[in-house]
This record gives C-alpha cells, structure tokens and sequence, in this order.
C-alpha cells in the first residue's frame, strides 16, 4: 500500500495528484522556442512515418513474382508501420508528446491535456 493510503486506511484515496487542465488559448506559447521546436518534431516524425509506410507498400504492391521470400509481404507491412510508430513515438515524446496522429491531437485537446494554440499548430504541422 501506498503511503497515503495507509494512513487514510480507505482503497479509496489518491496518492497522486492530477495536473491541472491546459489552459483554452494560450498565446504565450508562440513566443517559445520549445513550441516550435515540438512542431518541427511532429513534422519530421510524421513526414517519416508517411514515407516508409508508403514506400513499404509500394514495395509489396510492385513485386512481380508471387514468391514467398520475394519480398515484404503482409506482415513486413504491419511490422513497418508498427516498428515506425514505436520509434518515432519513443523518439519526440519527450519534445513533442509524441503525437504523430491527429486524431490523437484532438483527442488530447478535448481531455484539456493541450491548449487550442498547439492542438491548431500540430494539426498543421501533421
């Protein structure tokens, strides 16, 4: 048990505190170079992902002969896009949050994780 917990002596007590909402608008953050710099991040790292994704199935979709080792294959496509999704997640969540996704952008910005100013710029920037 933790701490807290013990000492309450209720399974009903936090022994954490959830960070407070991301503000609506905040037109601070265009001021930061941190901010651009997660926006740089999230277009490399969606840029990157689109690219070898596309290039992978253009390769399965180019192969001439039907042969088993001749090329990627269904499953070298899967392993593709989920090997690009976890490198490039690992890779700017600690500039970005690691986005890389709209739909998660937007999601996040209605969990009020993110402000409407960075959920706007990543959507662009994705």
């Amino acid at each position: 048990m933790t701490k807290d917990v013990a000492e309450h002596g209720s399974y009903g007590a936090k022994d954490y505190h959830d960070p407070p909402p991301a503000p609506l608008f905040d037109g601070e953050e265009l001021t930061k170079w941190s901010f651009y710099r997660a926006l740089i991040a999230e277009f490399i790292a969606t840029l990157l992902f689109l690219y070898i994704t596309v290039l992978t199935v253009i390769g399965y979709k180019s192969q001439s002969v039907a042969d088993a080792c001749g090329g990627v294959g269904i499953l070298g496509i899967a392993w593709a896009f989920g090997g690009m999704i976890f490198i490039l997640v690992y890779c700017t969540a600690g500039i970005s949050g690691g986005h890389i996704n709209p739909a998660v952008t937007f999601g996040l910005f209605l969990a009020r994780k993110v402000s409407l100013v960075r959920a706007v710029m990543y959507m662009v920037a994705q």
